[in-house]
């Protein structure tokens, strides 16, 4: 039965504009270099098993997430494309992702040494992870490259396929960073080429990265927030070099309108005040949704008109004030478009403070997502 029934409150993914935005990039590429789809969180909240379908059908070869979990939903969504997990999984858990043929992230040659004494079903097949820059996980030295590689060099359990790096700052305005990081990818590939006569397949580019400098990608590019049809920043939007459809958008429909006089206060806090006879819709849609008490004075779109928050948004219902009453479920779009008006999800980011990824993703799973095709 369509969840959709049960709540006046959804959000809308468009799958169309998924494999939009998928081809756009392919078309963007060299021929040479494949796209992986990034569906890590749920598809950055919009559903992972939908999204995967589509990028794959779309002209995706290879999907990728956080979590060894999320790889698994995957598979049990009878998905049997390429999956590499970007996080650690602890050697405890490598006879799992082996057995399902998910392919793993290494970066410690103590993780390598500990798996190759284990007796796996499968030998697993790793990435290794380099950081050049970002901080985060990944080896740095060339010490620790040849440490790691004659671990893998020495193991039947641990097969290398692929190398990679993730840069920091490829979406800013100056470029100086990026070079640097880009700099010490070239470098350690050449000591890493010296080393390992093996082929790998490498990959370096996220989605600014792969936007801006398609030239550079090498055999594969991570297709991440732009997958969705939004911007990685600023920057990358105002230059325009791919053009991209947002998938996501967010609808409610009014519970409730009632006529309030002057001087009636609304919601917790009484931080809201009529100043006139108004009319005020309520809304199902609250902060254990996502919709956070921060979005008080945001817009909402009705009968393609832009309507305020008004009082402080509660944990399951929005106040909003009206223009005139309108009856009860009139649809109100929170991101999306109505008529000639369009809330985008960079707008909801900006009164939030925030970066548009974080908007999708804190969209909590009580709201039910609807699929267009």
């Amino acid at each position: 039965m369509d969840s959709h029934l049960f709540r006046s409150t959804w959000a809308e993914v468009d799958l169309n504009a998924i494999g939009h935005n998928v081809r756009e990039m392919k078309n963007r590429l060299p021929e040479h270099c494949a796209v992986i789809a990034v569906v890590k969180a749920d598809a950055y909240g919009h559903g992972a098993e939908k999204v995967a379908e589509k990028a794959l059908d779309s002209g995706a070869t290879m999907l990728a997430v956080a979590l060894l979990k999320e790889a698994l939903v995957l598979r049990e969504a009878n998905i049997t494309d390429p999956i590499l997990v970007f996080g650690r999984v602890s050697p405890h858990d490598v006879p799992v992702a082996a057995s399902q043929n998910i392919i793993l992230t290494c970066y410690q040659k103590d993780w390598v040494r500990e798996v190759n004494q284990m007796k796996l079903p499968y030998p697993v097949d790793v990435h290794m992870k380099w950081d050049t820059g970002m901080g985060r996980v990944g080896l740095r030295t060339e010490e620790e490259l040849i440490e790691i590689t004659d671990e893998l060099r020495n193991s039947t359990a641990v097969n290398l396929t692929g190398v990679y790096t993730h840069f920091a700052t490829a979406d800013d305005t100056e470029f100086a960073y990026f070079e640097k990081q880009q700099r010490r990818f070239d470098n350690v590939l050449k000591t890493f080429k010296s080393i390992w006569a093996e082929p790998v397949n490498v990959h370096v580019g996220n989605s600014a990265a792969s936007i801006r400098f398609p030239e550079r990608m090498y055999d594969y590019m991570r297709f991440g927030i732009s997958m969705y049809g939004l911007y990685p920043s600023d920057p990358v939007k105002d230059e325009r070099d791919i053009q991209l459809k947002p998938a996501f958008s967010l609808h409610s429909r009014l519970d409730h309108v009632k006529w309030l006089d002057p001087g009636e206060s609304i919601s917790y806090g009484a931080t809201y005040t009529t100043e006139d006879e108004e009319y005020i819709g309520t809304i199902p849609i609250g902060y254990a949704d996502g919709w956070i008490r921060k979005l008080q004075g945001a817009d909402v779109l009705v009968d393609g008109k832009r309507m305020p928050i008004v009082g402080r948004i509660t944990m399951d219902q929005t106040m909003i004030k009206l223009d005139q009453a309108y009856p009860v479920g009139t649809q109100v779009t929170l991101i999306g478009k109505q008529s000639d008006e369009e809330i985008e999800v960079d707008e909801i980011a900006e009164k939030l403070e925030t970066i548009n990824y974080e908007i999708p993703c804190m969209i909590s799973e009580r709201v039910p997502r609807q699929y267009k095709s």
